[in-house]
């Protein structure tokens, strides 16, 4: 599987990293792979309730702020009381302030003072794998929006399920199918082909399902992440965890976000529904555009006709 960079370049969160069956040679593993348990699925939101309004949320001007509002958003996440609105609010606010923590290195020395121990690992790892994506995807932005269509994903529990039942079948870590699931379509939202042809939610080129979809549908949640664990297994997951995944996208950058938000994903309980609640965003000549749940266009829409009634 390789990366599209026709593609890549429009992108600044996540989605649609083309696949192919190219290889490399072993890139060394730098640590194995461990065992972890998955979150509770308490709290989850269904998908109905993740359609988000189309402005995107306002975040402080001063790095201190940022970083301080982050912790407290991490906090109403972390908090199995908190409504369902609450929730979303806190996870689009992380969302923002996670991209703009990383695009500015030269706030970390104000920010990472903000954060407190209990959540010092989680952020780091958070900003380790945005700016891995950022430079993965570093390139002119575009002036058209994609011909997609962002859909509710499957619901969460049933997410789960699907990882669970991958890496019992195959061995791969459910937190890294998870975290394959969340950067190649935020899990399921984005349904467009890439340039290169890949589709589905796990993002594969027709041949390469064929070989391991075991007969199923490219387009299910269930049956391509099945596929992406049996791909990764015989791959060498287990013998060499970062070949594989170079593997499923043959870039050493996608390789290293792919295993900071797993790390995340072990770690943190709360993780996997923060980042269910993530939008969407799309990197254009007029900056990052929202594009919310009910998008649709068949072909590229200029950002300006966009924004008109979509203001953001």
């Amino acid at each position: 599987m390789r990366v599209n960079a026709a593609l890549l370049v429009v992108l600044m969160t996540y989605a649609l990293l083309a696949c192919s069956e190219s290889t490399r040679s072993a890139t060394p593993s730098t640590t194995t792979s461990s065992s972890v348990s998955s979150p509770s699925p308490t709290a989850m939101p269904s998908p109905a309730a993740t359609t988000v309004p189309p402005a995107q949320p306002r975040l402080a001007p001063d790095p201190a702020q940022v970083a301080d509002d982050l912790v407290a958003d991490a906090q109403v996440l972390r908090d199995q009381s908190s409504s369902e609105a609450a929730l979303v609010a806190a996870a689009r606010r992380q969302q923002v302030a996670y991209r703009e923590l990383a695009r500015h290195p030269d706030w970390d020395a104000i920010a990472r003072k903000r954060i407190p121990p209990s959540l010092t690992y989680v952020y780091g790892r958070n900003i380790d794998a945005r700016r891995q994506l950022d430079a993965l995807v570093r390139s002119e932005p575009r002036d058209t929006l994609p011909a997609w269509r962002i859909d509710p994903p499957a619901p969460p529990d049933e997410l789960l399920g699907y990882y669970r039942k991958a890496e019992a079948a195959t061995g791969v870590g459910w937190n890294y199918l998870a975290a394959i699931n969340f950067i190649e379509s935020r899990f399921g939202r984005i349904v467009g082909l890439s340039s290169a042809g890949a589709q589905g939610p796990m993002q594969f080129l027709p041949s390469t399902f064929a070989a391991y979809g075991d007969g199923g549908d490219i387009f299910s949640p269930h049956d391509s992440i099945m596929a992406a664990g049996r791909y990764l297994a015989a791959s060498d997951f287990a013998g060499n965890r970062d070949h594989a995944l170079f593997r499923y996208n043959n870039s050493d950058l996608y390789v290293e976000a792919i295993k900071a938000y797993a790390d995340v994903l072990a770690a943190d309980p709360a993780a996997f529904t923060g980042y269910y609640r993530w939008d969407v965003y799309y990197h254009t000549t007029s900056g990052d555009v929202l594009l919310p749940i009910g998008y649709v266009a068949t072909t590229p829409i200029p950002v300006a006709d966009w924004l008109a009634t979509h203001p953001q």
